[in-house]
C-alpha cells in the first residue's frame, strides 16, 4: 500500500517538472529584437573599423610600392599585411553575425543559459552588472513578470552602448516600468549590502582592466541578500581568475549553498572549439545562493 507521503512526493514531483517544463515554454518564446531594438554586438565597432582602415592603408601602401615607388620587397610586405587583414576582418564579420540578434543569436542563446542557471522564483529585485544594451535584463523582466529589475553598466565607448539605448530597448519590450539602468563601477557598487535577490551579470569582468576577478566577484556577491541566488557568466581564463573551483569551495566554507561553475562554452556554444572561434573557449558561470 503506497503511503500519503509517497503519494504527495509523487505530486510534487510531477507538478514540480510541470512547472519546470511551462518556464521552459515561457522563455522559449521569448524573442528580443523583434519591434526594431537595438542590441549591438559583443564585437566592438571600433575593432571592426580599426581593422577594416588598416586593411585600406595596406592596400593603398602596397599599390603604391608597386607602381609608384617600384618596391616589390615592399609591395610584397604590404599585400602579405594585406590578406593578413582581409582574412581577420572576414573573421570578425562572421564573429559578430553569429552574436547578432537577427544573425546568428549568440548573444540571445547565451542569455537563455544564464536564466536558465539562475535559481530565482520572480519575485523581489533582480541586478544585472554590466548590463550593455539592457539585453539580459529586459530578459529577465519578460521571463519574471513581478521582478523589478536594475541594470548598471560603465557604458565606455568601445561597444556605443548607453543608458538611453536601454531605456529604449525596454520600452520598446514593454518592460520599461519594471527596468531601471543606471551608470555604475563593478569595481564598488552603489548599492547598500543585501540589496537584491539575484544578481546576474554576463561577460563583463573580463574586460575591466586590471582588477581582482575574484575581488569584482565579491563585490557583486556583497549587493546579494542572504537567500539571494547568482548566475555570474565570464570569460574566466585561468590566468585571470585562477582556480574557481578551489573558489567556489570558498564560497561554499563562507556559507554560499549550491555553488557551481558551469561550462557555459559547453552549453551555450555547443562546443568549447566553437567558443573558441568566437573567443570565448573559457566561458564559465559561477551560480549558486548565498
Amino acid at each position: 500500500m503506497i503511503s500519503y507521503a509517497t503519494e504527495l512526493n509523487v505530486y510534487n514531483e510531477k507538478v514540480g517538472i510541470t512547472m519546470v517544463e511551462r518556464r521552459k515554454a515561457k522563455e522559449a518564446a521569448i524573442h528580443l529584437g523583434t519591434h526594431g531594438e537595438n542590441y549591438g554586438s559583443w564585437m566592438s565597432n571600433p575593432v571592426f573599423y580599426v581593422v577594416g582602415a588598416l586593411l585600406a592603408l595596406s592596400v593603398v601602401l602596397a599599390v603604391l610600392s608597386f607602381v609608384v615607388f617600384h618596391i616589390a620587397a615592399l609591395g610584397v610586405l604590404f599585400s602579405v599585411a594585406a590578406a593578413a587583414l582581409l582574412a581577420l576582418l572576414v573573421w570578425i564579420t562572421w564573429i559578430r553575425k553569429q552574436y547578432a540578434f537577427g544573425g546568428g543569436g549568440m548573444m540571445e542563446r547565451v542569455h537563455k543559459t544564464v536564466l536558465a542557471h539562475l535559481n530565482f522564483d520572480g519575485q523581489g529585485s533582480l541586478l544585472e552588472v554590466g548590463c550593455g544594451s539592457g539585453a539580459l535584463s529586459i530578459r529577465a523582466a519578460l521571463t519574471w513578470p513581478d521582478a523589478e529589475v536594475t541594470g548598471i553598466d560603465y557604458w565606455g565607448a568601445a561597444y556605443g552602448y548607453g543608458q538611453a539605448m536601454c531605456e529604449k530597448n525596454a520600452a520598446s519590450e514593454g518592460v520599461a516600468a519594471r527596468c531601471r539602468f543606471q551608470h555604475g563601477d563593478a569595481n564598488k557598487l552603489d548599492f547598500p549590502d543585501k540589496s537584491f535577490d539575484a544578481v546576474v551579470s554576463n561577460y563583463v569582468y573580463h574586460n575591466i582592466m586590471g582588477s581582482d576577478k575574484r575581488a569584482l566577484l565579491l563585490e557583486t556577491l556583497r549587493v546579494l541578500k542572504k537567500g539571494g541566488v547568482f548566475a555570474l557568466n565570464d570569460e574566466m581564463k585561468p590566468h585571470m581568475y585562477g582556480n574557481m573551483e578551489a573558489f567556489a569551495q570558498e564560497l561554499r566554507d563562507m556559507g554560499y549553498e549550491d555553488v557551481h561553475i558551469i561550462d557555459t562554452a559547453q552549453e551555450a556554444f555547443g562546443s568549447r572549439r566553437r567558443a573558441g572561434m568566437m573567443m570565448l573557449g573559457d566561458s564559465r558561470m559561477l551560480v549558486g545562493r548565498k
